[in-house]
């Protein structure tokens, strides 16, 4: 929140002083008449607008600069996490016993593709993916896609516990009451 506020506040300081050197150079165009003001204010009133515009592009600079930066680890975060993701589905397919080929199926329908899309990728016929499909089911031990599919995500949030604490969005739970 106090980055939104930054960027808010360096919006505001920006705005409000473009809008002073265009509103100076609207007024001249215009031949409107500005109130007879001493030329030391008016001099300090410029040098303050340059200066606030110089301070937004400084400030703009360094939060354009941390948000790279996060975003850098960001992906690196999100790298990190497909490998270990691929290494628990190594990880299971070599406890299942799958071949390759059972593999590459796995693999496709974890990704939600249907049977016609693999049977087109891997150029065999949809009863031979529908068999190896229902070979890594078994190896598994689930009933279809979806449980596959719960089987990998129940292992990526296992150690993730819920914060009561910080999330007041969720009602506490009522001890002695079961899960």
């Amino acid at each position: 929140m106090r980055g939104v506020a930054t960027i808010l506040a360096v919006f505001l300081v920006q705005f409000i002083c473009a809008l002073f050197f265009v509103g100076d150079i609207v007024a001249s165009v215009l031949g409107l008449p500005i109130g007879p003001m001493p030329w030391e204010y008016r001099e300090l009133l410029e040098v303050g607008a340059a200066f606030g515009l110089l301070i937004g592009l400084i400030l703009g600079g360094v939060l354009l600069r941390r948000a790279l930066a996060d975003r850098r680890r960001a992906e690196e975060r999100l790298r990190r996490a497909s490998s270990a993701f691929g290494e628990l589905l190594m990880e299971r397919f070599d406890e299942w016993g799958l071949t390759a080929a059972e593999r590459d199926v796995a693999l496709f329908a974890i990704k939600g593709l249907s049977t016609a899309e693999i049977a087109a990728i891997r150029g065999t016929s949809e009863g031979t993916i529908k068999a190896q499909t229902n070979a890594i089911y078994r190896k598994a031990g689930v009933s279809g896609r979806p449980q596959l599919i719960s089987l990998f995500l129940e292992d990526l949030v296992h150690d993730l516990k819920p914060d009561m604490e910080t999330d007041p969005s969720r009602p506490a739970a009522t001890p002695g009451a079961a899960d």
